[in-house]
């Protein structure tokens, strides 16, 4: 909207052409979310807090998680309307790729929404079916992508790319691509959801990476910087960084109030629309393995599970004393906060190293 403005007041001022800057609309998109979260978390909390929508707290999982019980759930309306708002304001409306993140965080919103109803209303821990759930994602997931493959420049011939050389990039077939870029938006999706299980741990990550990734996309769309490190140009991936910096906005501003001890959590409705976002991200910008780097920590939450429960089935025996792997630490004496800025600095070094294999090609 405030590009499309700054083109109309251009006719009276050529100086109102700033407001078409790539850089400032990224900045003014940021902030605009970061307020917006603060101010709208205190009347979100009341809100939710009145309407007794609170976590239920898994009986099984570490004594020190019942004194949570009663903080509100549903935090993720916080983040999912700050960064709507932002981005509708700040970012350029002829972009296909914004329209397709904007698809994705409304359909994975819904089913987090579903799943965290059920649990509040079942007073339960379980809520959605997972065949259900997973079934909705792959739906929502591949129209994202279809719509992709009509809007692209490629068309249905997409590339992928591999790191570290600049050599590694392949043309692939529609069929392919689609089966990939579903595989890294359901897994992205869910793995953030395994991960959400202590305050924060989640929603840092989820900030850094989404930095990660706009500067990737920021890179793709400038040809000069593009050329420079020997990746693809791509003339719709600039304006992702707008999208990137409202999300990282509203990610602080909800921070505010999910930091330890947390005043709300961010439920389902936040964990599968950041993953689904943050997967649906990477696909654009044709870097799937470098998210993958850059998302270690959601990676390793999402192994020890499928290890635990693999193990358990098949030897009898667990590997760790409880997964995700956040709560093997938690019962090994950590204490919480140790355990999140932890995998916050992780976090932090793994998207250092991404954005490294960038230049290392």
């Amino acid at each position: 909207m405030i590009e499309l403005m700054g083109t109309w007041l251009m006719a009276y001022d050529p100086g109102f052409n700033v407001l078409r800057y790539l850089t400032v609309r990224t900045i003014g998109g940021t902030l605009t979310a970061l307020l917006l979260s603060i101010f709208l978390g205190p009347a979100i909390i009341k809100l939710l807090t009145s309407m007794q929508f609170s976590q239920s707290i898994r009986h099984d999982g570490p004594k020190s998680h019942l004194a949570k019980s009663g903080t509100p759930t549903m935090g993720g309306l916080i983040i999912i309307f700050s960064l709507l708002i932002s981005t509708l304001l700040w970012s350029d409306f002829q972009n296909p790729y914004i329209w397709i993140l904007i698809f994705v965080t409304i359909s994975f919103a819904s089913i987090g929404f579903m799943d965290d109803w059920l649990k509040i209303r079942d007073k339960s821990s379980k809520g959605l079916n997972g065949r259900h759930k997973i079934c909705l994602q792959v739906i929502f997931s591949l129209i994202a992508m279809i719509l992709m493959l009509k809007v692209s420049p490629e068309g249905n011939s997409q590339f992928f790319m591999l790191p570290f050389n600049k050599e590694f990039i392949f043309i692939i077939s529609p069929v392919v691509f689609l089966l990939i870029s579903i595989f890294v938006i359901v897994g992205s999706s869910n793995a953030v959801n395994l991960t959400d299980g202590l305050d924060g741990l989640a929603i840092l990550p989820s900030v850094l990476i989404s930095g990660g990734l706009g500067l990737i996309a920021y890179a793709m769309g400038n040809q000069i910087i593009a050329n420079y490190l020997f990746i693809p140009f791509h003339p719709f991936t600039g304006e992702l960084i707008v999208f990137c910096g409202a999300l990282i906005g509203a990610g602080i501003g909800f921070l505010w109030y999910n930091t330890y001890p947390a005043q709300i959590f961010m439920g389902d409705l936040g964990s599968l629309t950041l993953g689904g976002i943050l997967g649906t991200l990477a696909v654009l910008v044709r870097h799937e393995i470098v998210f993958a780097i850059m998302a270690g920590v959601f990676v390793m939450e999402t192994l020890s599970v499928i290890i635990q429960v693999g193990s358990f089935k098949l030897r009898g025996k667990r590997v760790f004393l409880m997964a995700p792997i956040h709560h093997h630490f938690e019962l090994k004496g950590w204490a919480e906060p140790k355990v999140i800025v932890r995998f916050w600095i992780i976090t932090f070094v793994l998207v250092l190293f991404a954005l490294a294999t960038l230049k290392l090609r």
